[in-house]
Order: structure tokens, then sequence, then C-alpha cells
């Protein structure tokens, strides 16, 4: 969704497209989607515990936040024990919507609220796909 254009830049048009993705009556499995694709950090159409590491790891040095290697370990072979239905260990795309499905609030980070108040207030700037512009202009 960001960076349709694979050109290395997004511009605003495709920012505004992608905060649709975190509109609240946006559907749960389009979230799901979405927060699937970030997690899948080599883009191999899997999560991996290699990827989500980094990831955790990166959002504890940002936060200031200090856990030892091996709680982080142990939290990520807890989720992989829960997640991981295949025992291959990654977590394909059916396996991380049947995890959100059954822990929805796993995307309530994935929900900005006042995004339903913005397209209220100014419904000129309800957000229309690709599709519908393509045949608007």
């Amino acid at each position: 969704m960001l960076n349709s254009k694979h050109d290395g830049v997004i511009d605003s048009g495709e920012f505004i497209r992608s905060l649709s993705i975190f509109h609240p009556s946006t559907p749960q499995e389009e979230r799901a989607i979405f927060a699937f694709k970030i997690h899948d950090i080599g883009k191999t159409g899997f999560i991996q515990k290699e990827g989500i590491k980094k990831m955790i790891t990166e959002l504890l040095t940002e936060t200031n936040l200090i856990l030892s290697d091996d709680i982080i370990e142990d939290m990520i072979d807890k989720t992989f024990e829960e997640e991981d239905s295949e025992r291959d260990g990654k977590i394909d795309l059916e396996e991380w919507k049947d995890f959100v499905g059954r822990k929805p609030s796993l995307l309530k980070n994935e929900t900005i609220p006042y995004l339903k108040d913005l397209t209220t207030a100014f419904p000129s700037y309800v957000l229309r796909s690709e599709k519908e512009e393509e045949i608007v202009d």
C-alpha cells in the first residue's frame, strides 16, 4: 500500500491512501493482512523468528526499554507455540489471520479512531480507491 509505485518515495497520495487501513470501518481481515505484511520483514510470505526479534529489538531500543535476549527469545518462542499451528518455524498468512481472529485486540493498535471523526466532519476527505480514481480521472 505504501510506495505503491515502488520508486522508493512515498508521495502524499500514497500516504493518504495508506491511512485508510487504520480507519475504524476497515474490515479486520484487511488490517490483519496489513499487519502481516509489516511483520514479514524479509518479504518471504512468512513471519519468521529472526524478523520478529529484529522488530522487537528495534522497538525496545527506540523506547529505551531493556530486556535480556533470553526474555525476548522466550516471548518469541511462546508466540510461535501459539501461532505456528503447522509447527514449521514460520507463520503464514492463514495462521496469522486465525491467530488475530482469536485475539482481535492485537489489531487494536492498527486503528486510529480519529479517522472516523475526520471523515464525518469532512466528507470530501473520504478516501477513494485507486480504481475509483482511474474512473474519475
